[in-house]
Order: structure tokens, then sequence, then C-alpha cells
């Protein structure tokens, strides 16, 4: 995992973005996020069980093997580049390929963080966030789910994620 300022400079989502400015882990914490590196599944399987997930599935993007080509990948990815928030963890254990997750700091700033093969991240409720591949454009993903398979994004905005009560508790977490 790595992670740092995401530059804000126009251009490919799928480009690196890197400001130069590093995040380590206790700031990724501090923000509610939870990450592991794993090894095995076997060590998914006791953190899926410790947080309560019954359900599971796998996502794979890929421009040779997605369904409806590279442009249908493209349109995806648009949807996933939108910021936006979820009532539930996001939790995501790579399998294969690699991604980033772009997540709002404390001070409404991205932060972009590089999610390879054996990294498991955990989004909690509430916190903005975007995600897109590498320029390499593939990944496979363990979800992980505590009810029935779901992707429910919430957009941010006034009439939308910002009035989620996830969000406010979020935000009182970020004040504690």
């Amino acid at each position: 995992m790595k992670a740092y300022y995401y530059d804000n400079v126009e251009g490919n989502m799928t480009a690196p973005h890197n400001s130069g400015r590093q995040v380590d882990l206790e700031t990724l914490e501090k923000a509610g996020l939870i990450y592991k590196h794993c090894p095995s599944i076997d060590v998914v399987n006791e953190i899926a069980e410790q947080r309560h997930y019954k359900n599971r599935d796998i996502v794979k993007l890929n421009k040779d093997t997605f369904q409806g080509g590279e442009s249908a990948l493209w349109s995806q990815l648009e949807k996933f580049f939108h910021e936006h928030l979820h009532e539930d963890e996001e939790i995501r254990y790579v399998l294969g390929g690699e991604g980033y997750f772009d997540v709002r700091s404390k001070d409404d700033e991205w932060v972009r963080i590089l999610v390879q093969v054996g990294d498991l991240l955990i989004l909690p409720p509430g916190i903005y966030h975007r995600f897109t591949l590498t320029e390499k454009m593939d990944i496979q993903a363990l979800r992980l789910f505590k009810d029935e398979p779901k992707w429910t994004a919430i957009p941010r905005g006034e009439n939308a994620g910002d009035l989620s009560l996830k969000r406010e508790e979020y935000l009182s977490f970020l004040k504690v």
C-alpha cells in the first residue's frame, strides 16, 4: 500500500497523480480507514468473521475481459470515479492487478491509495471517496458484505451525501 496526496492536475484518472507528499498509515487510521496486507485468504476470512461479513463476491475490471469491451469499462470507471459515499463499510481485498482509492482527508484534500495484490482496505461508512484502475487497467478484488451484496453510491452534495446520517456520524468521528 502506498498513499499520498493527489496532485489535482488535469489528466487521465488512471495516472498516478502523485504530488510527492506522502501519507502514512497512522494518518489513514485517524480517518477511520483500516489497512492490512494479507498474504493469504485465510487472514481475510478471519477478518471477515470478526467483522461479521457474511457475503462476498469477486469483481474483475480489465479492458480485455470486461463485458461490453473497453468503452464499457471506461463508462464503469467514470461511475466509480464520481465522488460518493456509502452507508456501509466498503471492504476490498485485491486478488490480482491494482487500483487507486481516493479518499477525502480531514482537510478535504484527496489522498490517493494504491492497492495491490494482498492488500485489504476497509473504508468507513460516510467517507467521501472514489475508485479507478491504474494505467495497467486490471484488477480483481474480493468484495465483502455484512448482508446481501450491494453497491449504493450516494453522491456528494447538499441534497444527497451531505445529508446522510452516516456522513454526520463520520464527521463526528473525525472530531474525536
